[in-house]
Parts: C-alpha cells; structure tokens; sequence
C-alpha cells in the first residue's frame, strides 16, 4: 500500500468519525452506548500499547540512566578444590 493510499484510507476513516459525531446528539440511546463502547476500546488498546512500549524500553535500554544487571551475562567457572 502506498503512502497516498494509506493517507487517504486514514481521512476516510476520519470523515465517517466525525459525520458519526456530529449524528450522535440524535442518535437512539442504544447506538450511544455501542459507540461509547467501540470508542472505549480503542482508548484501552491505545494506553495498554503505549504502557507496554515504555516499559519494554525502560527495562532494555536502561532509560534510567544505568544498565539493568538482570539482562547481562555472567560465566560461572568451576570451584577450584
């Protein structure tokens, strides 16, 4: 898919959202209560991905300023007797 393509796809969908917002103060209570729920969703997936993201980049790169000693190798060499 093109970058052209995939703009246009996304004002499309971007369209319909907003003809659906401005039909909402009319709409039947029940289809309220879907959009909510399908706007609800996508908020959730949305938050979930972007808290899985930085909390994968904390621990891999050490974002904290110090590298995570869990992660790195160590050689464990036999006891001398």
């Amino acid at each position: 898919m093109s970058s052209e393509a995939f703009l246009k796809e996304i004002q499309a969908i971007g369209e319909k959202f907003l003809l659906k917002l401005q039909k909402l103060p009319k709409a039947e209570p029940v289809e309220i209560v879907c959009f909510s729920v399908v706007l609800l969703f996508i908020a959730t997936v949305l938050v979930l991905t972007i808290i899985a993201c930085s909390c994968c980049c904390y621990s891999c790169c050490g974002c904290d300023g110090r590298p995570d000693s869990r992660h790195r190798k160590s050689q464990v060499r036999p006891a001398a007797h």
